[in-house]
């Protein structure tokens, strides 16, 4: 049981508690007093302290997304969740709950330090997101395997490790067993360790220690071998080729063609049939090569097109700049200059002056928004062209060497149906002496039965092929408007938000003015 009062009622951590958390936890002098009137933004918050609250359950906090610390100890929590959002996380406290399971922090890949002292889990897993970990307290839990030491071997950065009050505490091989497995400790139980203690741990367990790097390093070569594959695949379906790179196609008409199948016992079938897939396979590799170097082709074309918004905009935004700091060259001693006046009418004078000069930089800076606008308006429509032409290209030359497929699969269409044909006449002769199983023999009752049989075959082929041409077209065309369109958002993004850059820059000007302290005269 949790050391909390069992006569508590459990609470619900709801927008209440966190405000009044997060008002009584922030800055006290009189900075953070105005904070607190107007109000403190849950994803600005930093740290966050919720111990001894009686809380059951970990809720509502995907609003505190830049949280660094997070302290929930003392409370009676059963499971660890809610906390998907908190990607910013360094800290975490979960100590002195009833927490059974170790989950839910497969998004703090931030963290470094982790408690969950003095709860109820009984393995150590569920960790691999936390790449970063450095402290982890598991004391006083049911941990009994010492199994669960291996699993700590992925942390390359822990540095401190706590497990007293564990059943496997009670080992009586249980500090050297750690000591040795896992070298790159300083901390267990709080105790520094002895450097001497580490090396007589390491030789005890030296042969066992070298069995298991062996088995790491397959592993790991193995992980290495499925994130390339994996990464080698992205690229393919980058290039719409994918699975074209071998015979997954040619595979794929035959995987369920059930007349096919049987047809392929017919004697000749067999030699025809393996002459036809290095033919057919011959073309998807030429797909498949085409493919990639027209990806890396639109990949120039797409870095070639950013580089040159990247410069227009950078050009316009030196211009800019070089405006706005002569401008304020000028308007410091023009505000100087009206608030020291002590003559109404040139008082008057000056600030026509001053908003003259506002208005001029106002004007200047739009300016430049404006032939930004054409420049890139220019340079998209530009890209438009080239990467619609790029992608009609590799269309049109992606479906001519598919059209070679389907001549493929009508040649080999026309030679089963002639030995298909051939062998129904030696059957009815009877001088048919392959020994056929009877599935087989059944497709030849009649003329009509064995023709039927092999146009379906023929029919699957079709569809595999129309489907895989259909499917690349789809989806480079899809691609292509998308990125297009994209491109066009972010441009009406960028200039909605330069154009409000500007009137907010120009309205400060404004009120630089508005605010002068130059009342005396005035009145």
């Amino acid at each position: 049981m949790n050391r909390l009062c069992s006569s508590l009622e459990p609470r619900v951590m709801d927008d209440h508690m966190l405000k009044q958390a997060v008002g009584e936890q922030g800055p006290q002098e009189e900075a953070g007093q105005l904070a607190k009137q107007e109000g403190i933004l849950f994803k600005d918050v930093l740290s966050l302290q919720l111990d001894f609250q009686n809380i059951l359950r970990i809720d509502n906090l995907w609003q505190f997304e830049s949280l660094r610390k997070l302290q929930l100890d003392n409370n009676i929590i059963e499971r660890i969740e809610g906390l998907e959002n908190l990607t910013h996380l360094v800290w975490l406290d979960l100590s002195f709950n009833n927490i059974e399971a170790i989950e839910g922090l497969d998004s703090l890949v931030n963290l470094e330090d982790l408690s969950l002292f003095n709860n109820r889990i009984s393995k150590i897993d569920s960790l691999d997101a936390l790449v970063k970990l450095q402290v982890l307290s598991l004391g006083n839990n049911h941990i009994s395997n010492m199994m669960n030491i291996i699993y700590l071997r992925r942390f390359k950065d822990l540095r401190g490790l706590s497990l007293s009050g564990n059943p496997i505490a009670e080992a009586e091989d249980y500090k050297m067993f750690i000591w040795a497995y896992l070298p790159d400790l300083v901390y267990l139980d709080s105790r520094r360790i002895d450097d001497h203690m580490a090396t007589l741990a390491a030789v005890k367990h030296q042969y066992s220690i070298d069995e298991l790097k062996h088995r790491e390093h397959l592993i790991q070569a193995q992980l290495e071998d499925e994130q390339a594959r994996r990464k080698e695949l992205e690229e393919h379906k980058a290039a719409f080729v994918e699975g074209l790179d071998g015979s997954f196609l040619f595979d794929s008409m035959y995987a369920e063609d059930v007349e096919g199948n049987k047809l392929a016992y017919l004697h000749g079938v067999g030699e025809l049939l393996e002459t036809y897939k290095d033919k057919f396979v011959v073309i998807c590799l030429n797909i498949f090569e085409y493919g990639l170097k027209q990806q890396e082709k639109r990949k120039v074309e797409l870095d070639t097109f950013n580089e040159c918004v990247q410069e227009a905009i950078q050009e316009s935004q030196e211009q800019s700049k070089a405006w706005i700091a002569k401008f304020e060259e000028k308007h410091l001693l023009s505000l100087n200059a009206i608030r020291d006046e002590s003559d109404l009418a040139s008082m008057e004078l000056r600030i026509t002056e001053y908003n003259q000069d506002v208005t001029e930089l106002f004007n200047l800076l739009m300016t430049l928004e404006m032939q930004l606008i054409e420049q890139l308006e220019e340079t998209i429509n530009m890209f438009e062209r080239n990467i619609v032409d790029l992608v009609g290209t590799f269309i049109e030359n992606v479906q001519s060497l598919l059209a070679q497929c389907r001549d493929l699969e009508n040649h080999h269409h026309e030679k089963i149906l002639e030995i298909a044909i051939n062998t129904l006449e030696k059957m009815v002769k009877g001088e048919l002496d392959d020994d056929l199983p009877d599935d087989v023999r059944a497709l030849f009752v009649d003329k009509d039965t064995i023709v039927n049989a092999v146009g379906a075959s023929h029919d699957v082929h079709l569809l595999k092929i129309d489907n895989r041409e259909d499917e690349l077209v789809t989806r480079v065309n899809t691609w292509c408007t998308r990125l297009v369109d994209q491109i066009h958002k972010d441009e009406v993004a960028r200039n909605r938000k330069r154009v409000k850059e500007i009137n907010q820059y120009v309205e400060h000007m404004q009120n630089e003015l508005d605010n002068l302290d130059c009342g005396d005269i005035l009145d």
